[in-house]
């Protein structure tokens, strides 16, 4: 609809719906991300994940400021939509060979098909592996404990009692906005002209400066599971407060200068260097730890309500941010940045005093994070047949889940024989 859009509101109909679609993503992935990783390396896979979304913004702005240069009229705008819809078809047929993940098999019923899951993602030769069994016995009790408390969670004890894990949610998701990332990027060629380039050098910069998202993000990849979320935020905040910080003295500064003075050039290349810092900084905290956080501190029965609530604030935030940062852009010229050094800072401090440590612990065990009651004994938790599961491993994992689905699903925990502590 966007490609072919004969007048601007069939493109605005055309961009909501591909909204939505993006809305669905944004809170399933970092959910499937976390379900499917192991408890000692769940950073890393959705962090991977995030330099995935990093190089595809990234190539978005190569791809625009290509067709801006060598396409003439339409084309400029239109030539970029053709190859999204390239690279959403791709991902279009990836998603029907994407197995469920072994929670929501375990929890629907299916536990041949979740063990035989557990095993395929931990690369076991048999579903008796002692790793997979540990890891099935968990989930099983987990799944059990919450049936005996009345099944999903409701909003309101979304609110009351996982408060904390609410506000560690929330909060990272608005300060993921906040921060400063999304008022930069969505502007940042209008900001590169108001520092001093022309036209386009500012969109070249633009595609230059996109790369430190992939750059930064690099080592986070290496350090989220062995330093922890809250130093990655913390150590990544900091950075992003001095880089804006300089990037709004020298704002200031060019806004002084004479159109013809020699300074114009130095300084504008200052803020652009700053800029890129502070891309990096980001790209390496305040980037992908916000995507995992809501993704692995809320217990199954929650998990989908709470990313729900993350990922609305993130949008809700994205939303003000697109509309408040032109006008407050032209009234406060380089103050701008330094409100945003006001909210980094407010961040890393609600860090500091609010958020838990999660890295290291599987999401079941994340309960002890949070003080919760321990669920059930999982030594009293027997494990399926071998023979049914063995059966079960020989299917693709996407055969196993369509099996799955298609069976009748049963929430009766027999045969697991579980029995509180």
């Amino acid at each position: 609809m966007q490609t072919a859009s004969p007048n601007l509101e069939v493109l605005v109909i055309g961009r909501s719906i591909q909204g939505l679609g993006v809305g669905f993503l944004s809170m399933t992935v970092p959910v499937i991300q976390a379900e499917i990783a192991p408890g000692h390396a769940r950073g890393v896979f959705v962090t991977i994940e995030n330099l995935f979304l990093n190089a595809g913004f990234s190539l978005s702005t190569w791809v625009g400021y290509a067709f801006y240069s060598y396409m003439p009229s339409e084309m400029a705008w239109r030539g970029s939509y053709i190859v999204f819809t390239g690279t959403s078809l791709v991902l279009l047929v990836g998603t029907v060979f994407l197995p469920e993940t072994p929670r929501w098999l375990i929890k629907n019923g299916f536990h041949q098909e979740g063990l035989a899951t557990l095993a395929d993602l931990q690369d076991a030769s048999a579903t008796s592996d002692e790793d997979v069994n540990r890891t099935y016995k968990e989930i099983v009790s987990a799944i059990e404990f919450e049936h005996q408390q009345g099944g999903d969670s409701t909003w309101t004890e979304i609110f009351t009692r996982y408060t904390r894990r609410t506000v560690m949610a929330v909060t990272s998701q608005m300060f993921a906005q906040l921060n400063g990332i999304n008022a930069i990027l969505y502007f940042l060629p209008e900001n590169l002209i108001r520092a001093g380039f022309d036209v386009p050098k500012s969109l070249l910069y633009t595609g230059v400066s996109s790369t430190m998202l992939i750059v930064g993000i690099i080592p986070t990849i290496y350090l989220v599971d062995t330093l922890g979320r809250r130093a990655l935020l913390i150590i990544g905040g900091i950075g992003m407060a001095l880089c804006l910080a300089i990037v709004g003295g020298l704002q200031f500064h060019v806004d002084n200068l004479e159109s013809t003075s020699p300074q114009l050039s130095s300084a504008a290349k200052g803020i652009f260097a700053c800029i890129c810092l502070y891309l990096a900084f980001f790209a390496f905290s305040w980037g992908p730890v916000p995507w995992l956080i809501p993704a692995e501190v809320f217990p199954l029965r929650a998990r989908a309500r709470g990313m729900a609530l993350a990922t609305g604030s993130n949008w809700f935030w994205d939303f003000v941010i697109a509309f408040a940062t032109p006008p407050l852009s032209q009234s406060l010229r380089g103050g701008i940045y330094f409100i945003i050094v006001g909210f980094v800072t407010t961040s890393v401090l609600l860090v500091l005093l609010v958020y838990r440590e999660t890295a290291g612990t599987t999401l079941e065990e994340l309960s002890e994070v949070f003080g919760d009651t321990p669920f059930v004994n999982v030594r009293s938790v027997s494990v399926p047949d071998m023979k049914e599961a063995r059966s079960s491993m020989h299917m693709s994992p996407k055969e196993r889940s369509m099996s799955a689905v298609f069976r009748s699903p049963s929430m009766n925990m027999d045969p697991t024989s579980i029995e509180p502590i």
